[in-house]
């Protein structure tokens, strides 16, 4: 039996991307594959004394090769348990169970993970397949956009981070209704109406630029609303200027608040694939350019990026996902 522990940081995301694809592609023969997430600061005396029930519950199972598997399983995980006095600053991961692929052999494993991300769920769960979906959502999460709905009733603000719409601030406006109140001129009374229409913007604007600029991973934000004032905000440069460069585009959308986040982002999913796709093309661009003109600043091959590497000299390190080579140092036991 081999047990292996692997404990990750969010300096490591690369080796946990590769290790949830690995995971992701383990099958066990019946549910004996445990998938089990602690949240951040959980008390790890309970999640044993609940393994215990578990444990208790298992020797019940009809079938003796299952009840052995999970059973081992759920020993080298309370085992696993007790290296830990408390759990790690986000949380902790831990997937175990037999992944033999020959019927009637144990292959017992244990992978250890601290969270790039505090872990706010609580799963204990035995299947065929082990639970990823947390963690890849953790994942995702780097990838944060900025959304902003406007139109002249009013204004919303929010993230989508990974997966989730968050929704950080709504914005009542003073923008009169088109018909003029009674006694006023026409021309006076549109004119104090795009007065207004102008203070609702820069005050979106403000608001926006105050949210936004805290969010160091912000990739881009894109616009939305359900009529044509949004195009104010899009071709005006009311953000700050280095939000203005992150602008991705103008979506319409039918409604405001979290609905309107919702169906933004829905509706703007070809600008973030898009963005992303060009983000990636500009490197590589970059990268090639400074291949042809041989002028020092681009390398290829493993050992000069190695060597780059270790002079401390990178900027920019592009790997592909197909790239699995394990660098490993040997040392003679004889001395």
């Amino acid at each position: 039996m081999l047990t292996r522990c692997v404990v990750f940081s969010e300096e490591s995301s690369v080796k946990l991307k590769k290790l949830m694809k690995y995971l992701s592609g383990i099958r066990g023969r019946h549910t004996e594959l445990i998938s089990l997430y602690i949240p951040a600061g959980y008390n790890i005396a309970e999640i044993q004394s609940m393994l215990r029930q578990e444990y208790a519950l298992t020797q019940n199972v009809k079938s003796r090769t299952t009840r052995n598997n999970v059973l081992n399983a759920l020993e080298k995980t309370m085992n696993r348990l007790k290296l830990f006095h408390q759990t790690p600053k986000n949380g902790l991961v831990i997937f175990c169970g037999n992944v033999s692929e020959k019927e009637g052999q144990q292959d017992i494993q244990t992978w250890s993970i601290e969270p790039p991300q505090p872990m706010t769920q609580k799963i204990y769960w035995c299947d065929q397949t082990f639970i990823l979906d947390p963690l890849n959502d953790m994942m995702r999460e780097k990838e944060v956009y900025g959304l902003i709905l406007i139109d002249t009733g009013g204004a919303t603000i929010g993230f989508l981070r990974g997966k989730k719409v968050i929704l950080e601030k709504e914005i009542d406006s003073l923008v009169p209704g088109k018909t003029a109140a009674g006694g006023w001129s026409q021309m006076r009374y549109l004119r104090i109406r795009e007065e207004a229409k102008n203070d609702h913007l820069k005050k979106t604007a403000e608001i926006a630029n105050n949210i936004f600029m805290k969010e160091k991973d912000l990739q881009g934000i894109i616009i939305g609303g359900p009529g044509p004032f949004k195009e104010k905000l899009n071709t005006g440069e009311f953000l700050n200027y280095q939000l203005e460069k992150k602008k991705l585009g103008v979506v319409d959308t039918s409604y405001m608040g979290y609905n309107g986040l919702e169906e933004l982002v829905e509706r703007g999913e070809h600008l973030i694939q898009e963005a992303s796709m060009l983000k990636e093309r500009n490197l590589l661009i970059r990268y090639f350019e400074n291949i042809q003109k041989d002028n020092g600043l681009s390398v290829y091959g493993f050992l000069n990026v190695r060597k780059a590497l270790e002079m401390g000299a990178v900027e920019k390190l592009i790997v592909s996902e197909e790239f699995d080579w394990t660098r490993k140092q040997l040392a003679c036991t004889c001395g």
